[in-house]
């Protein structure tokens, strides 16, 4: 119902920045949130950063301070912005995004995610 296209990730040393961008389309009424988990091998998909349309951010306490989720709601688009990039950093992330339909209903969706490789 809806789609989400992640870009932004790559390959980067410890200490640098990258942004990640993710940007929802279909049938979307309205956005309640967007988010960003990341998923580690070996290890359980977590919550990194979410926003709420009214602009509510939820960050993981490993996160704080670093990363800086924002949104553009015109534009279906959510950003994280990752600095002082650590290799615990370095996992699978995934947009997810919870829209009002235009038809009846709710979804709930994800991306195919992008890898984040930090560099020691």
């Amino acid at each position: 119902q809806v789609q989400l296209v992640e870009s932004g990730g790559g390959l980067v040393q410890a200490g640098g920045s990258l942004r990640l961008s993710c940007t929802a389309s279909g049938s979307i009424f309205s956005i309640n949130s967007m988010g960003w988990y990341r998923q580690a091998p070996g290890k359980q998909r977590e919550l990194v950063a979410a926003i709420t349309s009214g602009g509510i951010t939820n960050y993981a306490d490993s996160v704080k301070g670093r990363f800086t989720i924002s949104r553009d709601n015109a534009k279906n688009t959510a950003y994280l912005q990752m600095n002082g990039l650590k290799p615990e950093d370095t996992a699978r992330y995934y947009c997810n995004c919870y829209a009002k339909l235009r038809g009846p209903g709710w979804t709930e969706d994800w991306g195919q995610g992008i890898q984040v490789t930090v560099a020691s």
